[in-house]
């Protein structure tokens, strides 16, 4: 097998192969995710005039929970890199009558208004900064005196087994980007040491990091789309110049490596992740 090819800069993944698959397959994740919405989401009901920054917002599923929450003298504005995500969550926000701010900026370098939000949040957003101590002190230059951190990030590949599944069934068949350790990637944010150290050292105080395991699923009819679509496998997948009947024989070989999750006509697995709490 050839060397596998260096990963692309985070601006261009996201403005490009990643944005699309995460746009293409918004619904799916919506659904796949939908659990995490509340946990974000449900604490500013009791804050309906907060003003709350999404981090890494993507198509906009958690700024449209939030946004549901607050009053008429609240806000929420998300942020992404994502151009393509971003423009849907526009949409979105449009469609339900929404009046939600987004910004397509990398956060790590973005100027945000000084002390201007009570809240920031992010599901799955912080873990793809190139210097994440940087965007962190941004992120808390951002903030309000006695505001607050709440983020969900993933805990360890190995606590994950159904996100890395395609990877494992796919490794004798293609050729893949290696994941970096630390990151910027999906589990960046493994070793709570490592995120209480960065927290600590871009300003943030009371800092909490605790376990969080989620139930997830998805239809069953849908595993194929998803496989086909996202992460390392779903990237190689739709490359140019790719035989279509040896796409389609390692689409099935990856499915079928799915099966200790499948459960009737669900796949059913458990999200393992950090939640991240700090002010």
């Amino acid at each position: 097998m050839p060397t596998p090819p260096s990963p692309p800069t985070q601006h261009a993944l996201w403005n490009g192969p990643a944005g699309d698959a995460w746009v293409q397959a918004q619904a799916l994740l919506d659904g796949m995710f939908a659990a995490f919405e509340p946990l974000l989401a449900d604490p500013l009901a009791a804050q309906p005039d907060a003003q709350v920054l999404d981090v890494g917002c993507g198509t906009g599923a958690v700024c449209l929970a939030i946004a549901q929450r607050l009053g008429p003298a609240g806000h929420c504005t998300g942020v992404d890199i994502s151009a393509p995500m971003i423009a849907v969550a526009r949409e979105r926000a449009a469609a339900a009558g929404k009046n939600i701010d987004f910004i397509v900026a990398d956060a790590q370098q973005h100027a945000f208004v000084p002390a201007g939000v009570d809240r920031i949040v992010s599901r799955f957003g912080v873990m793809f900064f190139d210097d994440p101590v940087l965007a962190f002190r941004q992120l808390r230059n951002a903030l309000r005196g006695g505001g607050s951190l709440h983020a969900i990030a993933w805990r360890s590949p190995a606590e994950n087994a159904f996100m890395t599944t395609a990877e494992r069934a796919a490794l004798p068949l293609l050729t893949l980007p290696p994941r970096a350790a630390d990151g910027p990637g999906q589990f960046a944010f493994a070793d709570a040491a490592r995120v209480q150290s960065i927290l600590r050292d871009s300003g943030w105080r009371d800092i909490q990091i605790t376990p969080l395991d989620v139930p997830c699923s998805i239809a069953r009819e849908d595993l194929p789309t998803y496989v086909s679509l996202l992460g390392p496998v779903g990237q190689a997948l739709r490359a140019a110049g790719m035989d279509p009947a040896v796409r389609a024989s390692i689409l099935s070989t990856v499915v079928d490596a799915f099966a200790p999750f499948v459960q009737g006509d669900r796949v059913v697995f458990t999200a393992a992740c950090w939640s991240v709490r700090a002010g």
